[in-house]
């Protein structure tokens, strides 16, 4: 009787997170921070349910985030030849990452010139956006290569195709309709167990790819940081960052495991499989 009892309030938790996700309202005309705190906890609820999802194929997946990328990088465009030799930098950098993944799409990769934007994330089918703001914490390649990784991984393990199977469940909606649901649904993160296995494997690409893991460690140190100072409240923006931004990052941290964690994983990898560790390269950028 008591497995009974265990099992019906389980199904009642999963029908009542369905129910949650299934009837929220879209919120619109809300600020950043705002957005990325009501993901991060709509992540929290379906990360929760049995998978029971199918899948995209390839194709669709391909076509579908082609068409959410046009939308979304239509808004944010590089704009200025400037940006668009920060973009193509990164994407000469990312195509190298890319190419090493297990699932072969045409990875794109693009640049979004806002200095509130402490992020990157995927589109299905390979598209990655990252912001100027977080390129504004690295100081090497190395860096980059394991963010631009840990973003192609989305893709290579199904995370970003799964987001895409679920929403489409929750909210009713044919193929045709997927490429209108909000790029906040990617840019909030996925389960602890989704990014920490982005964490290794898009390490592990960008150390195939001739980067040291120390990058992937030096870049969630400094994520340690901003998680700090994101926790003390500080009364006044800083010459660095502003408190928009360190607003902004609050939800990233909510949807994310936190640094400490992803730095030990890292290290304890570089232990484990004996990782060379080549000197860092500068990073070649300037804003």
């Amino acid at each position: 009787m008591k497995r009974w009892l265990i099992l019906a309030l389980l199904l009642a938790s999963a029908a009542g997170a369905l129910w949650y996700s299934a009837h929220r309202k879209s919120e619109s005309h809300v600020g950043p921070e705002a957005v990325l705190n009501a993901m991060a906890g709509v992540q929290r609820e379906i990360s929760r349910l049995p998978a029971g999802v199918v899948r995209l194929s390839d194709d669709e997946e391909a076509r579908i985030g082609a068409e959410m990328a046009q939308n979304y990088s239509g808004r944010e465009g590089a704009g200025t030849p400037e940006n668009a030799a920060i973009e193509k930098y990164v994407t000469d950098i990312g195509r190298n990452i890319g190419a090493r993944a297990h699932r072969k799409f045409d990875y794109k990769f693009y640049y979004i010139p806002s200095d509130s934007f402490i992020n990157a994330f995927a589109l299905p089918g390979g598209h990655i956006f990252i912001g100027k703001g977080l390129l504004h914490l690295m100081k090497t390649e190395d860096e980059l290569a394991a963010v631009l990784g840990h973003e192609v991984e989305h893709v290579d393990h199904y995370h970003c195709n799964e987001r895409v199977a679920l929403e489409a469940r929750l909210r009713h909606l044919p193929l045709s309709g997927l490429v209108a649901l909000p790029v906040e649904l990617f840019q909030a993160g996925y389960s602890k167990e989704q990014e920490l296995e982005a964490d290794r494997d898009g390490t592990a690409l960008a150390v195939m790819a001739g980067y040291s893991p120390q990058g992937a460690v030096h870049m969630f140190e400094a994520f340690d940081r901003l998680y700090k100072r994101v926790e003390s409240k500080p009364g006044s923006p800083d010459e660095e960052l502003s408190q928009v931004a360190l607003g902004t990052f609050t939800g990233y941290f909510r949807s994310h495991p936190l640094p400490q964690e992803r730095i030990q994983q890292i290290q304890s990898l570089i232990a484990s499989r004996k990782w060379s560790q080549p000197e860092e390269k500068i990073l070649k950028l300037k804003f």
